[in-house]
């Protein structure tokens, strides 16, 4: 019998019953009600990750806060005051720091996930629990400092006299769609990072690329109109438009392109779930 396979099956049976854990065939469906089964062992391992997180750090949390503010007065420096991009209508500084929120959540998420596997390879070959509890437990620890960061976020609309309005209630859905986006490109990154190692490598260049790609230090007015409905197709573009649209106020830009990037991040995650799946069985092996 394969101990690293990961399909099981547990019979509600009286005492002397077993479980039987055998590979699955194939291009198998995901099988969530095992990560259901397993769900405090991915709450422990998130716990984990916030603890060694902040373990030893001479500031603690206040780093959740640094990053995104420090990023926010190089931006403001740069593209608010030199390039002089606009900024819809509001202070570019909080213009700024209302997308950097929902992006540093998805790079830390994407990053997370993309390398749990390796970070995590002991317990991969020597234990066996659903791999998938691991990429999904390596990015709830972002959770925690997109919390704190959106503390300082009221404060500073406080400051700018910026009231809120019932639309910050649609703000879980654009942060599910972010977290949607991460985990489904980090299943597909954390595969490949099992086999090809050069790929943790490749994943810091993926999200510099990508965040230029995405409107958080500009606004998507800068787009040319022809370029628009192909720019709209990145996720993380209708996540930052939205944030903005829920906070800042203002007209939603790319609204019909919303169901298209929900489309994109379904068949993102979907494919990614699959061949997550199909590749398990090999994990121990090859790690």
């Amino acid at each position: 019998m394969q101990t690293n396979a990961l399909t099981t099956s547990q019979e509600c049976a009286p005492q002397g019953s077993h479980i039987s854990i055998r590979p699955p065939r194939g291009w198998s469906a995901p099988n969530l009600r095992d990560l259901w089964r397993y769900r405090e062992l991915l709450l422990f391992f998130t716990w984990r990750d916030v603890k060694v997180r902040y373990k030893q750090t001479a500031l603690g949390a206040l780093w959740a806060v640094i990053q995104p503010v420090l990023t926010m007065v190089i931006f403001s420096a740069i593209f608010g005051g030199i390039a002089k991009l606009p900024s819809d209508g509001v202070p570019y500084t909080i213009f700024t720091y209302t997308a950097l929120l929902p992006w540093q959540l998805f790079a830390f998420a994407l990053t997370s996930s993309g390398n749990s596997l390796i970070m995590n390879q002991n317990l991969v070959s020597k234990v066996y629990f659903p791999r998938l509890v691991i990429p999904i437990s390596a990015l709830l620890p972002g959770l925690v400092d997109f919390g704190i960061s959106f503390v300082v976020l009221i404060v500073m609309m406080m400051y700018y006299h910026i009231a809120l309005t019932w639309r910050v209630l649609t703000l879980p859905l654009f942060l599910a769609l972010a977290l949607a986006t991460a985990i489904g490109v980090g299943l597909w990154l954390s595969a490949i990072n099992v086999q090809y190692r050069d790929v943790r490598y490749a994943i810091p260049f993926l999200t510099t690329f990508w965040q230029y790609a995405t409107p958080v230090a500009y606004s998507s007015d800068v787009i040319p109109e022809q370029w628009r409905a192909l720019y709209a197709l990145n996720p993380m573009t209708s996540v930052v438009e939205g944030f903005r649209w829920a906070l800042l106020g203002g007209t939603a830009k790319f609204d019909p392109m919303m169901w298209f990037s929900c489309l994109m991040v379904f068949v993102v995650l979907v494919g990614g779930l699959f061949y997550f799946r199909r590749m398990e069985d090999s994990f121990a092996d090859i790690i």
